[in-house]
């Protein structure tokens, strides 16, 4: 495919986007059509269901990506009449080209069009979600290290810290601290924090926080106090996951968040290396 028909059909496509009040992309049915080399509306209606079962094939909804509504046309009179179509998403897009005619151009195009732009969505979702397990999981270490501090201040025992915490490890799971490492195969040298899923982290900085605010503020100067603070706070915590349907020792382990990071820190470095310009613009 020659690069000038490359770029005519992707600015076709850019250019028949469109954006609900809510700033959700979408394409027209009507418009896709003629954008995928279909004349005929009862042929493309064809494809279109074959993309509603493939939709449904997945587990997504097919309301959620292929809306009914009305267009107006003009009529060689001089008046209009309505006639039915869709608003796509992307992703219905997606799934319409890739049950089309592969040998059209358009077809062949808009295949790798729209797969390369939700992988780019997927891309950028994964991204922000890695972002915030880094961002619990070094709020958790500063909670924990703040909780180290109260105990040792108030108790003089600074070796109390890690015995607290895995107190509170055991009320939150049901399971001790090397039990959920056995389960997680988190190294012997590793926290187990570090291959917790965001919840989980946030779960316990949670409980944490509220042992450091009540050991404070009730001047708790024992080990024996300030655990079983910890393991009440630990246990509502809990309390508050199952009655949710999230059951913290049945939850998979997550990516290694030193990994993580590395990866994030990487693809700054690139971005930093190779930013956009506005040459030509």
């Amino acid at each position: 495919m020659e690069t000038s028909l490359i770029h005519q059909l992707t600015d076709a496509f850019e250019g028949h986007a469109q954006r609900t009040e809510n700033g959700v992309e979408y394409w027209l049915a009507r418009d896709l059509q003629f954008l995928l080399g279909y004349t005929k509306w009862d042929n493309f209606q064809h494809v279109i269901s074959k993309a509603k079962t493939a939709c449904e094939t997945t587990g997504n909804h097919v309301s959620d990506h292929f809306a009914d509504v009305g267009k107006m046309v003009d009529l060689g009179s001089g008046s209009q009449r309505e006639i039915p179509d869709l608003m796509l998403t992307r992703y219905a897009c997606y799934l319409i080209a890739q049950n089309g005619d592969p040998s059209k151009q358009e077809i062949a195009f808009a295949q790798t069009y729209f797969a390369i732009q939700t992988r780019r969505a997927e891309l950028i979702e994964q991204r922000l979600l890695d972002t915030e397990r880094v961002s619990a999981r070094r709020k958790l270490t500063e909670s924990e290290k703040a909780l180290s501090s109260v105990i040792f201040e108030q108790t003089g025992g600074e070796q109390n810290f890690a015995l607290i915490r895995s107190k509170g490890d055991l009320a939150l799971f049901g399971k001790s601290t090397q039990a959920m490492k056995a389960q997680w195969q988190v190294p012997d040298n590793r926290p187990l924090a570090d291959f917790a899923p965001t919840i989980i982290l946030k779960a316990k900085d949670f409980a944490t926080e509220i042992t450091i605010h009540n050991a404070r503020v009730h001047g708790m100067s024992s080990e024996p106090q300030i655990s079983n603070e910890h393991v009440a706070n630990n246990a509502a915590v809990r309390e508050t996951l199952l009655n949710r349907g999230i059951r913290p020792e049945s939850l998979p382990a997550s990516e290694d968040v030193k990994k993580v990071e590395r990866r994030l820190t990487a693809d700054e470095k690139k971005a930093l290396e190779n930013p956009d310009t506005l040459e030509g613009a």
